[in-house]
This record gives C-alpha cells, structure tokens and sequence, in this order.
C-alpha cells in the first residue's frame, strides 16, 4: 500500500520510526518496493504480490504468507481490507466516506464497503483513525463498543528537508489544486470560480496535480468545464513524483483545497511547510485540523465567495507566507503517530 495515495503517505510516514523501536517487523509486498527496509536488522520482507484492496486479499490469502503472519504478535493494516489472521488486528479506518456521500458509488459497491468497514470494526482490537471527525463518524456507523483511537496524520519528512534546502524560491502566478474528479474533492466549485475569476482578470494558471486521462473515464462535466479554459489558463500534471510535487508546491501563489468531504485533509499542511498559502473550505474537519493555522477558510461549496476569496488573495493583496512557529510546525508529526500506534500494540 506504500504507493496508494494518501494510505501510502500515512504508512511512509510512519514505517521509518516503527523500525527505530525495539519491535520485530514483518513487512509484506513488493520485495523490490519494500528493499530499502530490507536491511534493518530487525525487519522481515515477505515478497506478496496480490493486490491490497482485491477480494483475493480478503478471501484468498497465501496459506504460507498466513502462517508467517500467525507467528507474530499483532497484525496492523493501513486499510480496512484485512486478510484473514488470528492474531489480535490493529486496524487504520482514514474516513467512512461513502454511508456519509452514498452518491460516490453504486448500490452494491455501497453494500460491499459497509461489510468491509463492519468486517475490519468486528474483528481489530482497536480502530486508529486520523481525526476526531472520522472518529465520530465511525462510531455514527459502526458503534462505539471499540476504542476508537485518533493518530492524526502528518507531513513526511521529505518536505521539511525540501524547505530547508530551498529556502527562497520565486512564486510563480500558478494557483494548485490535489485531488481527483470525485464529487467530494469539490474540483467543480473551484472550476466555477477560477472561469469566473479569469473572465474578471486574474492572470493566473490553474494547475490540477493529477492525471487528465483518469479524469476523463470518470466526469466529463468536469471536464467540459476544463475545456472551457485555454491551456494557458488550466493544465493537467500528470501523475507527479514528490519531488516534482514539492517543486511545484513551494513556486504556488497559493494551494486550494475545496473539499466537500474529508477524514484529514494533508495538502494544505504540505503546501504550508513549503511555504505557500492555503484557502480551504469550511468543512468541520478542516476546522478541526487547521483551526489556529494561517489559513483562509471559504464557504464550502459556495463558487461566488471562492471566486472572490481568490481575486483578493492573489489580486488585491499578496497571500501571506504562512509562518509556522515549532508547536504548530510539530503538532502533526509520524514521530508522534508512531509511538502512540506503537504503545497501542505494546
């Protein structure tokens, strides 16, 4: 799961410091993905190749792989898609998005995530999730019997050390959005604004961090939208390393985030490490999460507020550096999160 998405964020983040502890680990995947831990003396790589959110996974597990994972003491997923174990289970839930927007998703699609949630509630121990919103949400659908246990999500180190390598680099007229074209991540609104915006004069780039041919299979209102827009005015990246995300991260004027539906939210808090300006929408777990940082907040959404938000951030007046003293800085970090999963397993 190391390279799906914000779940391989969340485990990248956090492996490195798992293996700092005193603790056996047995890491199973790609063998030449997993190679870099490979050589700890205290980690075990299992090379397996089946797909983590297949019903081979679920239902079809190597009876060796099984075997090996029923000698240790706990097994811990970053999913709710659990191959059969029985060893106590410490499961990650990120958010229970679809019972919350079941318009994501067909009927049974529905029903085959809920017995997938309820499944990975019934059979873990305990339940980390990465905001207290999540976790009201959780318990909202599957109960409050289970301690529930918040760990938060974070920056990976990478960007601290990015910042620090490039401390001054020049803003470009480029306003970034992360995301895909799910109803959730609120790409329509932002289009609405950002034609609104450009037809008023803003002389800014729109740039979606993503890839266009993935968007097309899935909403082409969306993208009727986008094509309303010249290339010099919107563009596609494309699947982007971190590095290159970094890159254009920190040359941002400012990162949007205008999300309908979230379990934590991780861009904005990247784009302020590298030191761009993030307008985010008012959802509750952006309130949660950023409440206290120099962010600006618009009306979830609401294009016209976001439209106007946009001409005065990047129009009338220079979005802010955002500065993070130390306690905001850390308040999210693996380091952190590490050792609270890790006294939860001890």
């Amino acid at each position: 799961m190391l390279d799906a998405s914000g779940v391989g964020a969340y485990l990248n983040g956090i492996l490195p410091f798992f293996i700092q502890s005193e603790h056996g680990f047995l890491l199973l995947g790609n063998a030449e993905r997993l190679k870099s831990y490979a050589s700890y003396h205290n980690v075990t790589v299992v090379p397996c190749e089946i797909k983590p959110f297949s019903l081979k996974a679920l239902f079809f597990f190597p009876v060796g792989t099984t075997l090996k994972i029923n000698r240790a003491d706990v097994f811990f997923s970053p999913f709710f898609n659990i191959p059969p174990v029985n060893i106590p289970v410490f499961t990650t839930i990120h958010d229970i998005i679809f019972p919350d927007m079941p318009e994501l998703t067909g009927k049974i699609a529905l029903a085959a995530r809920m017995f997938l949630y309820k499944r990975a509630y019934r059979i873990s121990k305990k339940i980390f999730t990465v905001s207290e919103f999540s976790k009201s949400r959780i318990e909202h659908y599957l109960g409050n019997k289970k301690p529930v246990v918040v760990t938060n999500s974070a920056v990976q180190n990478k960007f601290f050390e990015y910042r620090k390598k490039n401390p001054n680099i020049k803003k470009a007229q480029t306003v970034i959005f992360i995301g895909n074209i799910k109803k959730h991540k609120g790409l329509d609104c932002l289009l609405d604004a950002f034609v609104s915006a450009k037809e008023e004069g803003l002389p800014h780039k729109l740039i979606i961090i993503g890839d266009k041919e993935k968007f097309r299979s899935n909403d082409n209102s969306v993208l009727k939208k986008i094509n309303l827009l010249s290339e010099d005015s919107v563009s596609f990246s494309g699947y982007v390393w971190d590095e290159q995300l970094m890159e254009s991260l920190s040359q941002a004027s400012l990162l949007v985030q205008p999300s309908l539906y979230e379990g934590f939210g991780l861009p904005p808090l990247e784009a302020m490490v590298l030191g761009t300006h993030a307008l985010i929408s008012d959802i509750p777990v952006f309130k949660e999460i950023y409440g206290g940082f120099p962010v600006s907040f618009f009306r979830a959404g609401d294009s016209i507020e976001l439209k106007n938000k946009l001409m005065e951030l990047l129009l009338e007046k220079t979005p802010p550096l955002p500065i993070l003293p130390d306690d905001l800085l850390y308040k999210y970090s693996f380091k952190k999160i590490a050792a609270k999963i890790l006294k939860e397993f001890e």
